[in-house]
């Protein structure tokens, strides 16, 4: 393996609450020094007027293997991931067959193999086929490489066996992520219940469907002691119960999408389906919420919920089309733009909730730069304006709600395990 040099780059690494022009070298995949030298490498790559980053983490995304080919696999996740700079990601264990057992576990990290260009840990199923009635092998997923449970697209309905699992997950020291919608308030609905829904003539989702299973979820965390994450969190009643379970000491994460901390109901208007989303896009007075509670803390992570879909499928009525929309390779530019440049959080700030906030969540040796971990580091340009164009995405699908949306910021080159994977 090539040694690595990366010289003269800006190095944010928040897990050492580092931010200062320094070289990194990288040898036998791994950082072997960090600071000022003269040392030489194999490879050099000048990083001036670039920022160093650990390799960014993406713990929310949908691959569609098995199953969906079309759609998405590993590999080509994979590659959109390195695209958009992330040298870890996550995915969903919602596949035609659900990541419930060891062996489908194991399959994800076979094809991740194989694909050889970003890390990517499967999240095994809370309940058996995600059906909510009887728990999955947590034992058997862990030794899969399971980093987490989730029934994600459906929420755990029965909550007992939230209960249950909870209590499971403690034993092993992960978390429940946790899908938020009481479907028997949500069932019928195609984007968030409001004014604007009323005037489109759209079944609604109320806000209440997330925040009835968010307080009801926050609770049996308290009651149990499990952690619990709540996924893709949308309003501003949901960031309020989590504020107050913070200071109650509830052990309680959370994570939310640019799409929902940028965009509003209001662009349900042009009916075009790369909109449609669950959790669906709310208002104005929630996305300002959301950003305050993004910018205090609260909120922990960014993630992209990428949830593939073929033209075909999304290329119909509103109502018809399945929910769900890209986002790895648009992450990383619509935070810069829309979050850092508009200065509801900085720069450091961000790439903490890119990195070190997931690791930590997720229990993963990543998230830094020290010396001696491993060489997963993302080079990022922060001042190139670009236009993204969903046509040249490395993911086989093309529902993106920020098709060609004018952005600052992308990644410049993604190392995993010291090898270049990405370069732009």
């Amino acid at each position: 393996m090539k040694t690595l040099l990366i010289k003269g780059g800006r190095v944010i690494d928040p897990s050492q609450d580092l931010d200062q022009v320094a070289d990194v070298l990288v040898a036998e995949g791994k950082v072997e020094a960090l600071g000022e030298m003269r040392a030489s490498a194999e490879e050099v790559i000048d990083a001036s007027g670039l920022i160093v980053t650990p390799g960014l983490i993406d713990m929310h995304v949908h691959l569609r293997e098995p199953g969906k080919a079309e759609e998405e696999t590993i590999a080509s996740g994979s590659s959109a991931a390195v695209a958009g700079g992330f040298t870890t990601v996550c995915c969903m264990p919602n596949t035609d067959q659900a990541i419930d057992n060891q062996a489908a576990a194991e399959f994800v990290f076979l094809q991740a193999q194989r694909a050889n260009k970003a890390h990517i840990y499967p999240i095994g199923a809370i309940t058996k086929g995600r059906q909510g009635r009887e728990l999955a092998e947590m034992g058997g997923l862990i030794q899969g490489g399971a980093v987490a449970f989730s029934d994600d697209g459906d929420c755990v309905k029965d909550a007992a066996m939230m209960r249950w699992a909870l209590e499971y997950a403690k034993m092993f020291k992960k978390p429940i992520i946790d899908h938020c919608e009481d479907k028997n308030l949500s069932e019928e609905g195609v984007m968030h219940e409001g004014f604007v829904s009323t005037v489109l003539g759209l079944p609604g989702m109320p806000a209440a469907a997330e925040e009835v299973m968010v307080s009801r979820d926050l609770i049996l965390a308290e009651y149990t002691g499990g952690h619990v994450h709540i996924a893709h969190i949308t309003t501003s009643g949901s960031v309020d119960l989590v504020r107050r379970a913070r200071t109650r000491g509830v052990p309680v994460t959370c994570e939310a999408t640019p799409h929902h901390l940028t965009l509003t109901d209001e662009c349900v208007k042009t009916f075009d389906t790369n909109f449609k989303m669950n959790p669906p896009l709310r208002t104005e007075q929630d996305v300002a919420m959301m950003q305050r509670a993004l910018a205090d803390g609260t909120i922990d992570c960014l993630v992209s919920d990428h949830a593939p879909h073929a033209l075909e499928e999304k290329d119909v009525e509103f109502s018809l089309a399945p929910f769900g929309v890209i986002g790895m390779e648009t992450l990383l530019p619509i935070v810069i733009t829309e979050l850092v440049e508009k200065e509801v959080l900085s720069i450091s700030e961000a790439i903490a909730k890119l990195t070190t906030n997931p690791a930590r969540i997720l229990g993963l040796p990543k998230g830094t730069l020290a010396v001696g971990s491993d060489a997963d580091i993302t080079i990022i340009d922060p001042k190139v304006k670009w236009q993204i164009d969903k046509e040249k995405f490395k993911s086989r699908s093309r529902n993106c709600p920020f098709h060609g949306r004018e952005v600052t910021g992308r990644a410049r080159y993604t190392i995993v395990g010291g090898e270049i994977k990405f370069a732009l």
